[in-house]
């Protein structure tokens, strides 16, 4: 087995869904994780930091749901290099 290349070890992959695609312009990313990892809470607060935009569609308060490798997460979810967090709007119908 090849060993992963060395940027997927500490990479997260960030795709954003409906709205906030069109919001920030981009439908995903990659986002550079510390050492050891992280959780969900702390890669929104570094997505945040950006200001503008960033800030106010991922402010406290906002309805944003998370998922990690598919999965829906929680905040304390934890996130380590490689892995996919999808942030997306809630989902309404009619």
């Amino acid at each position: 087995m090849r060993d992963a290349p060395p940027d997927s070890l500490t990479r997260l992959n960030v795709v954003y869904l409906a709205r906030l695609r069109e919001a920030f312009g981009v439908a995903a990313e990659p986002l550079q994780l510390p050492e050891g990892g992280s959780t969900v809470a702390e890669v929104l607060a570094q997505l945040r930091a950006r200001g503008g935009t960033w800030s106010a569609e991922l402010a406290a308060g906002r309805a944003v749901r998370v998922a990690v490798n598919q999965a829906m997460a929680t905040p304390d979810t934890p996130v380590r290099g490689g892995d996919e967090l999808a942030l997306l709007p809630p989902i309404t119908g009619g």
